[in-house]
């Protein structure tokens, strides 16, 4: 396969596995809301470099890496529920005021690691990376390594590009959101954030 064909097929897996509107899609809003399209894309671009270590699980066929997850699957379920839980009630307890949130390289940080860490105790991920690639064979049409390095990349970019577009999108319309209905929007995402959480507690627990 040629490079640049390996790439955007990477680039379409990423954009797959990050469309679906999650926890990090949610933290991701709330998070342009408060500050702009930056500190919404770095919670964004946390979980685009788990993506692509997911994905470099899968292209490389790490099988004890994956045997590994999933012996600990219950662990990253309860961890991962556990924080977005804390993160629900925070938000849900917080008096909102967009264009406000302190930016600076701190805060930009603290959303990249809370996307990169709920990504990464999510190890469902895995799981769909090894059944997107076994469904359109791509381990089996990848020649070498360095075409495996460049279907991560392709991962990596199209898991962020994915995110720029959701917070772009999302900071176009943040400064005609009045201070009571991003109340209304953070309390809803909280709440859904919190359900992903229980759902995230339960299934470790019944494992």
């Amino acid at each position: 396969m040629e490079y640049l064909a390996v790439l955007a097929r990477g680039i379409l897996l990423g954009i797959v596995v990050a469309a679906p509107v999650g926890p990090i899609g949610l933290l991701c809003i709330r998070r342009t809301l408060e500050g702009g399209v930056v500190m919404g894309f770095a919670t964004g671009l946390g979980a685009a470099l788990a993506d692509a270590t997911f994905g470099a699980i899968a292209a490389f066929g790490v099988k004890a890496m994956t045997d590994w997850l999933t012996g600990h699957q219950s662990t990253f379920r309860l961890v991962g529920g556990a924080v977005m839980l804390a993160i629900a009630f925070v938000s849900f307890r917080a008096e909102p005021r967009p264009r406000e949130i302190q930016r600076d390289i701190r805060t930009a940080l603290g959303g990249f690691a809370v996307g990169l860490g709920l990504t990464l105790t999510n190890p469902v991920t895995i799981f769909a990376f090894v059944a997107i690639f076994a469904g359109f064979g791509l381990g089996g049409e990848l020649s070498g390594e360095s075409e495996a390095v460049t279907l991560v990349l392709g991962v990596f970019l199209g898991s962020a590009l994915w995110f720029l577009t959701l917070s772009s999108g999302v900071a176009l319309v943040r400064h005609k959101i009045s201070d009571q209905v991003f109340r209304w929007i953070n309390r809803g995402a909280a709440v859904m954030l919190a359900c992903f959480g229980v759902y995230a507690l339960f299934t470790g627990l019944a494992r």
